[in-house]
């Protein structure tokens, strides 16, 4: 899944040096004080209310938050109908030991191979679910938090600003400068919380709604492949998690699907 985070940032900066260079120099909207402010104030103050590895976490997050969600639905979903065609044909027990890069898939296939209830198996996939969904969670409550912040620490500079310049009220030589870091901090934190942090939050929880769909994809998956149910039956059931915009190999899709049965019913037809 593409992503328009960086593009999007760096049209909207452009448009700002663009809006500020028809009214007026640059250089004027560039404070060091102001930056420290702000920028310094805002991590830190994040640091001092998350643990290192949630930071960490972080980090590894923005990954999908400027390269792109690598799940593939489309692709889960062939994956549990290879495995459904895999079981009514060779027996759910064709299924034991094969190889599966997804632990979340994984667990389930070995959970149905070894004769788990289907209600105990829903009850031990869900539980992974939710602390999946709870640890996805950290990174944009950080993102979220630093947006908050963000505005905070340019009214911190803006009263920096405010006190300097009452202080230096009979020097006018002052004045300007002292006015200028007491603005110029509330449009850095505006710009960081609303630019940046806000939409990386938001692309964030697009790709962990994404992921927990398919999550709750491949439950019902396996659980229908326990029941021994047909896959066209599970391919119609578990097509509804894909967005319409993700669904481009439902044709190809279709057609393997087609093939594939109609080799089961030749199969038993012979038999």
């Amino acid at each position: 899944m593409k992503t328009t985070t960086l593009p999007g940032i760096l049209i909207g900066f452009v448009l700002i040096v663009f809006s500020i260079l028809l009214g007026g120099d640059l250089k004027r909207y560039v404070d060091l004080p102001s930056v420290l402010i702000v920028f310094g104030g805002v991590f830190a103050a994040a640091l001092a209310s998350y643990p290192t590895a949630n930071f960490r976490q972080l980090l590894k997050s923005l990954r999908e938050v400027f390269q792109g969600s690598e799940i593939d639905l489309m692709g889960d979903l062939d994956n549990v109908l290879d495995l459904a065609n895999k079981a009514r044909r060779e027996g759910m027990l064709a299924l034991d030991g094969m190889e599966f890069q997804d632990p979340f898939l994984k667990k389930g296939i070995e959970l149905i191979v070894d004769g788990t209830d289907s209600e105990l198996v829903r009850e031990i996939l869900e539980g992974e679910i939710a602390l999946t969904e709870e640890h996805d969670q950290v990174p944009v409550k950080i993102l979220l938090s630093m947006a908050g912040l963000a505005p905070a620490f340019g009214m911190v500079g803006t009263l920096i600003g405010l006190i300097n310049m009452l202080m230096f009220l009979s020097d006018s030589a002052a004045l300007g400068p002292a006015m200028a870091t007491a603005l110029i901090t509330t449009f850095y934190g505006v710009i960081l919380a609303n630019l940046i942090f806000t939409p990386m939050a938001t692309k964030l929880r697009a790709a962990n709604a994404l992921r927990l769909a398919r999550c709750e994809m491949l439950l019902q998956g396996i659980l229908m492949i326990q029941q021994g149910s047909n896959p066209r039956i599970i391919r119609e059931k578990l097509i509804s998690y894909v967005p319409e915009d993700l669904r481009t190999s439902k044709v190809s899709s279709e057609s393997t699907l087609e093939e594939s049965m109609d080799g089961i019913d030749g199969q038993t037809a012979t038999e």
